[in-house]
């Protein structure tokens, strides 16, 4: 009989089945959570014998989690939760936080919100690591699993149990290569061109995309690519047009000019969503809060440095 029962588990053990799952691999793990590979294997054995199940295997030259493991991780990441919850019931100091905070961001939102961001985390609640999920197009289920704390997305969500806050609203503007081309002065120009734009990995294109086909404005697209960090490397050179958030002008696509686009074009709204369990929550609150805070400098900032850019 083991010398090990359900009583021995503790928030580490918890940790640690989340960690080896999420980085499979126990090296990776045991930098994750800054212990030694052996402290994570001694940790794993304990584990084991609490369990009854082998967790994770060898697959190749690295390890894989068993489907016991793989059905406890979720069971996991609550008990976590539900655990900070316990801890940080009543006051909440954020100098005292420690924790991991997982918010799912595309390549635009990350660069624009979340810099800005880290630095008021590091100033405010200094215990508090951020975790950026690439996330071209959000899955609610994110938050709905607790994979995630927060997610930003150009979308409202749909489904009563997940909440939002309009942070900021952008424009589209047309950007290229001044080297090569200059603007698009008509529509006409700009439907003559070749264009590289964003095709997420799950074939859905972007929102001003899938509105300019409904209204029947055809371009030919030269070229996808899975993100706007994608676009720099085929503009430049090229003859090619990118249409883009103008924020990306003082960031992701600084070496390039931009201008207006030539046709009437939808905006682009950026939402802050988080799951209803978390609404009341002190510290899930004030952290919402943070991300407020700081929209408006940190978008003002990337306004006037694409102001810089684009003399208008």
């Amino acid at each position: 009989m083991s010398r090990f029962d359900w009583s021995h588990l503790d928030a580490h053990l918890l940790r640690l089945l989340v960690a080896v799952v999420e980085a499979g691999s126990i090296t990776a793990a045991a930098q994750q959570l800054g212990v030694t590979q052996s402290a994570v294997s001694h940790q794993l054995d304990k584990l084991r014998a609490i369990t009854g199940d082998a967790l994770f295997v060898k697959s190749g030259r690295g390890i894989v989690a068993t489907a016991r493991a793989t059905a406890l991780e979720p069971q996991a990441r609550a008990l976590l939760r539900q655990l900070r919850d316990f801890a940080q019931a009543g006051t909440f100091e954020p100098a005292r936080w420690r924790t991991t905070l997982s918010i799912a961001a595309n390549d635009f939102q990350r660069d624009v919100l979340l810099p800005p961001l880290a630095a008021q985390l590091r100033q405010l609640a200094p215990g508090v690591d951020l975790r950026i999920v690439p996330s071209a197009v959000p899955s609610l289920d994110l938050l709905r699993d607790g994979a995630c704390d927060l997610v930003l997305s150009p979308r409202p969500p749909e489904g009563s149990d997940i909440l939002q806050k309009r942070l900021f609203e952008d424009r589209y503007r047309v950007y290229y290569d001044p080297a090569i081309r200059t603007a698009p002065r008509t529509r006409a120009e700009y439907m003559a061109a070749d264009h590289v734009t964003v095709l997420y990995p799950d074939g859905l294109p972007l929102d001003l995309d899938r509105h300019l086909a409904a209204r029947g404005v055809q371009r030919r697209f030269a070229v996808c690519v899975t993100g706007f960090a994608g676009m720099p490397a085929f503009l430049r050179g090229s003859p090619l047009l990118a249409a883009a958030p103008a924020l990306l002008a003082g960031g992701l696509l600084r070496d390039f000019a931009s201008a207006p686009m030539p046709l009437a074009c939808p905006s682009l709204p950026m939402y802050m969503l988080w799951h209803r369990r978390q609404h009341e929550d002190a510290a899930h609150r004030w952290l919402r809060a943070q991300v407020e805070a700081v929209a408006p400098d940190a978008t003002a900032g990337a306004r006037a440095a694409a102001g810089r850019r684009t003399g208008r």
